[in-house]
């Protein structure tokens, strides 16, 4: 497997037919102070691979990264590869919903996506603060 998309969104969902839908795709927050709380993300991301890769699971884990490579936290979880048709590429969808995310600073950060035990992609997020008015 890898990962074939990877990105910030406002909101996204797949569809009954299996389509990826994405809205109000992002890769900076601006705040006017600090700390900052931002209210809602999404962490879509889309992993392609080989029929072989049919009926495994996968370990996954998404890590959110300051820019001093500190790691603020960490998602572990699995990543079940659903059986598709014989022959074709199998596709996973993976939407992670953050809520409430507070940032003590304005910087540079990233979301890692650690697929059993590689990095796989990265996804960077500049958060800056917006000047003062005079």
């Amino acid at each position: 497997m890898h990962v074939k998309v990877a990105l910030l969104a406002d909101y996204s969902n797949v569809s009954r037919e299996g389509k990826l839908n994405i809205l109000g795709i992002f890769d900076t927050i601006y705040a006017p102070t600090f700390p900052t709380t931002h209210p809602h993300m999404q962490l879509v991301i889309r992993f392609e691979g080989g029929p072989e890769e049919a009926g495994t699971t996968r370990q996954l884990e998404i890590q959110f990264q300051a820019q001093d490579g500190a790691v603020l936290f960490r998602l572990p979880g699995t990543l079940a590869v659903q059986r598709g048709e014989v022959g074709e590429l199998v596709r996973a969808d993976h939407i992670l919903t953050l809520n409430n995310v507070t940032f003590e600073h304005p910087g540079r950060y990233a979301f890692q996506i650690v697929l059993d035990g590689r990095a796989e992609a990265t996804v960077p997020l500049r958060v800056e603060q917006i000047p003062a008015r005079h």
